[in-house]
């Protein structure tokens, strides 16, 4: 999948200009049909799927646990979060992050690439039903996609934790 933005080219070749010193990259990512992306300096790796350790009395949306290098980190699969089926496919990946001053995997369909966006590229979250906006949504991004415009759903990760049950919370807080 080929993702491009109407950021400058010379973002990327190394000589900053005013416009490209603005510019921010993101990890695009799918989630069902979706594309989500997160701020590129807050992922640590991204893994193939391997099937976690299952926490007894975590919910569906814990996974369970990985030991990565030493440290354990719970896994959390957006898909399920989201209302989708958490289904394991080639494209599976574990995308890792580092939030809240812990690291953090999510499960996600696959990832497509990493994208520079300029704040004028960028809209605010939409207004939701209830009249509030989606707290873990920082924005809207604009992208071609294989010729044709797509959304970029810009998703504040720490934001997307708070969203998260009272057992998933405690899990997350035990120290490592």
């Amino acid at each position: 999948m080929e993702l491009s933005t109407s950021s400058s080219p010379s973002s990327r070749a190394g000589r900053p200009s005013e416009a490209s010193a603005q510019v921010r990259e993101y990890l695009a990512f799918q989630v069902g049909k979706e594309l989500y992306g997160v701020d590129i300096l807050r992922v640590q790796e991204i893994r193939g799927f391997e099937t976690p350790t299952r926490i007894a009395g975590a919910s569906e949306v814990v996974r369970g646990v990985l030991n990565l290098r030493g440290v354990i980190v719970p896994v959390l699969d957006l898909r399920h979060s989201m209302g989708l089926p958490a289904d394991i496919g080639v494209g599976t990946v574990t995308i890792v992050m580092n939030l809240k001053q812990r690291t953090v995997g999510f499960v996600v369909d696959g990832v497509t690439d990493v994208v520079g966006l300029a704040p004028a590229d960028i809209q605010p979250a939409p207004e939701l039903a209830d009249g509030g906006r989606g707290t873990f949504i920082q924005g809207l991004g604009e992208l071609k996609v294989e010729g044709r415009q797509q959304m970029l759903i810009l998703l504040d990760a720490d934001q997307l934790l708070g969203q998260l049950g009272d057992s998933e919370q405690a899990l997350l807080a035990v120290p490592v």
